[in-house]
């Protein structure tokens, strides 16, 4: 089955690599480089939410814990998955993730582009995510 996923990071590097390998896979995939813009387009009356939101956390402007809070506070993407996709894995920073209902927390460096996308399945599709460090 073919998702929607939006992946959300300042890297365009990364998000082309991550884009590529979801493309690829047969998902439909949009791409934002900020907070700002994911939000822009959550807020747009009539938008069809994705099944998944891929989110950095450390991002110029608007970050990713301040994104994930507006997104609960105004009730954006209702339905969707929203998984951390970030370098930080600290236990506060994934304590602080749990705390506003993230569905996964997957840390980059701990997790090559093929284990990024069978966690995202994993997590649409069963709700479970894995253990938070690696995905």
């Amino acid at each position: 089955m073919a998702y929607r996923i939006y992946l959300v990071d300042d890297d365009r590097f990364l998000l082309d690599l991550y884009a590529a390998k979801f493309k690829g896979a047969g998902h439909e995939v949009t791409v934002f480089v900020g907070g700002e813009e994911l939000l822009a387009a959550l807020r747009k009356e009539g938008v069809i939410v994705p099944d998944a939101i891929l989110l950095d956390i450390i991002m110029p402007g608007v970050g990713g814990f301040e994104t994930l809070e507006s997104i609960r506070k105004e009730k954006l993407a209702i339905g969707s998955k929203i998984i951390i996709l970030s370098n930080q894995g600290q236990d506060s920073d994934i304590e602080r993730a749990k705390s506003l209902a993230v569905d996964g927390y997957i840390i980059k460096a701990s997790a090559i582009p093929s284990e990024v996308l069978s966690e995202t399945l994993r997590t649409i599709e069963t709700g479970i995510a894995g253990t938070g460090k690696a995905g």
